[in-house]
């Protein structure tokens, strides 16, 4: 893991090209950044410090040790609402060494290489996780939209739906007052109390809620609007920056007694080492779960990103090891710190990806920019209104529900995966994220389990200066590794003929793997060859599958 190396590094240096290109990508992630970590630690529950911290942590230090250069790594919305549930039960104090213990697993699982099996995941389970996470994201932000306290699980945000609604039209408190109600999880900044200001017809028409609803729709649809109408040249200004800095407009203008970011004096007040006690707390069962939740969380999360990163771009491929290690090393410093968990976030990883960066030095100068924007200017964040930073979380959960993927899945695979999706994201929405990922995995079990019998056998071997890679049996996720490590090591300058004369099934979990590497090899030049499983004895998706890796093949 020593090797730390950039796909375009020269002996003296990175390029002038290079770094010019790395610097501006840096720019751009800082401000995808920026909204998402504050954002995120509201949604978690937590000071908005701990979200800064964490995307310092993972710019820098994740940065420098990623075995995926072009990752971005940070707070991720896929951890807020288990960091919100596990607060609200077991307090703020005993999340540092939670966040220790998970990064302690990431570390052993990249040492002991066993990041491909993070990848055997099912794609419905993990989408499903996904989506079932951004269904509670969607639900919680609601409230915080209105102006309320959302509540910890998602049928606890619906019931108190029409409190919340009622609320909108309830003048019982004083507007000058109110504020520190829609703050219960941030407190509100000193001077978001202050109505001087505001006109007193204002005061008597609408409630703090009423007003801190028109500002998060406000900033819903300048960052929508902003996404879909923003001229070519502009077209790397984030739709997220453009809506909280609208909605923050709006605020400062009107000077609205809404609830606004609150960070502390210097920074380092934000940190908060967890004491001794503390880590004593995680032989309680229930912690340790957590444990188990965020390790496996954060690592499918992080190779899934990895994964599509490396569909973006030609260079250098994810080292998932080594991925896991550093994820581990920086999740373990988060912890220290008592901040959030990180993971490798696929949105400010797309965005450094479209921006140009070549090295991992992009990512780097992305947590350098945050740290100094918090050591400098951090009055500059305390103007930003919450419910701006609800709107954010809004859509960032709605993109999390891909229903294209749903489609993906029937279309390929049918209504087994599909079905496996479905109550993957209903037993997450309606009971647990733990209990629906459970079911997701034991449904995906069960799809396989006729064809555990057969085992798969991989040969490959040279004819003609082309690589035969020969497929015999079934397929399934339990072979994914030696699958991928398969596919990974063969040579780039080398024609493949995949054979699956005598391959009998294999299960979307894999089809999706082969799919994967056949795109990106094509996109790579390779020639590829594929030749077809007999039709007696074969499961029925097997023709589909290599039809389709023919075209993709040829694309």
């Amino acid at each position: 893991m020593a090797d730390i190396s950039s796909r375009t590094s020269a002996p003296g240096g990175p390029k002038p090209s290079t770094a010019l290109a790395d610097f501006a990508s840096s720019v751009v992630v800082f401000l995808v950044a920026i909204p998402l970590c504050l954002g995120i630690a509201v949604a978690s529950g937590v000071p908005v410090a701990m979200g800064l911290v964490s995307g310092i942590v993972g710019g820098i230090v994740v940065g420098l040790l990623a075995g995926s250069p072009l990752q971005v790594s940070g707070p991720a919305a896929g951890l807020a609402v288990i960091v919100f549930g596990f607060v609200d039960r077991y307090g703020l104090a005993a999340l540092g060494p939670v966040v220790v213990a998970a990064g302690a697993l990431q570390i052993l699982a990249g040492f002991f290489r066993i990041g491909s099996w993070f990848r055997a995941i099912s794609p419905a389970v993990v989408h499903g996780m996904l989506a079932g996470i951004g269904i509670l994201i969607v639900l919680g932000q609601i409230h915080v939209l209105m102006g309320s306290k959302p509540a910890a699980g998602g049928i606890d945000n619906v019931a108190a739906m029409d409190e919340s609604v009622a609320a909108l039209f309830n003048h019982a408190e004083p507007v000058a007052n109110a504020a520190s109600q829609a703050a219960a999880a941030v407190p509100a900044s000193p001077t978001a109390a202050d109505t001087d200001a505001l006109p007193v017809w204002m005061a008597d028409i609408f409630t703090t809620e009423a007003l801190a609803l028109m500002i998060g729709v406000a900033s819903l649809l300048a960052m929508i609007g902003w996404e879909k109408l923003r001229p070519a040249r502009l077209r790397l200004v984030p739709g997220a920056l453009v809506g909280v800095g609208f909605g923050t407009l709006l605020a400062v203008v009107f000077n609205l007694p809404i609830a606004r970011v609150q960070l502390p004096a210097s920074l380092l007040d934000g940190i908060s080492v967890p004491a001794a006690a503390d880590f004593l707390r995680l032989t309680e069962p229930g912690i340790f779960v957590t444990v188990l939740v965020i390790a496996v969380i954060a690592s499918a999360e992080t190779l899934l990103s990895a994964a599509a990163v490396d569909r973006m771009h030609d260079g250098v491929r994810t080292r998932f090891n080594r991925e896991l290690f550093a994820q581990g090393v920086g999740n373990g410093i988060c912890g220290m710190l008592g901040a959030l968990p990180i993971t490798g976030v696929i949105v400010r990883s797309s965005a450094n990806v479209q921006a140009g960066a070549k090295t991992r030095a992009s990512a780097v100068m992305h947590g350098v920019w945050v740290l100094a924007l918090v050591a400098l200017l951090p009055q500059l964040l305390g103007v930003v209104p919450l419910t701006a930073l609800a709107a954010v979380l809004l859509v960032t959960g709605c993109r999390l529900v891909s229903l294209h993927h749903v489609r993906h899945l029937f279309d390929h695979h049918g209504w087994v995966p599909v079905g496996i999706w479905l109550a993957t994201v209903a037993m997450i929405v309606t009971q647990d994220l733990l209990i629906g990922v459970g079911i997701g995995l034991a449904l995906s079990i069960m799809e396989i389990a006729p064809h555990l019998r057969r085992r798969l056998r991989i040969e490959s071997r040279e004819e003609n200066g082309a690589i035969a890679l020969t497929l015999d049996g079934a397929a399934t996720c339990k072979d994914l590794p030696a699958l991928l490590d398969t596919l990974e090591s063969l040579p780039s300058n080398r024609n493949v003929q995949l054979v699956g004369r005598d391959l009998h099934f294999v299960d979307h979990t894999s089809a999706e793997t082969i799919s994967d590497w056949v795109k990106r090899e094509a996109r790579a030049g390779r020639k590829m060859e594929f030749i077809h499983p007999r039709h007696e004895d074969r499961h029925k998706r097997l023709g589909p599958l290599f039809h389709r890796l023919d075209a993709e093949a040829r694309a």
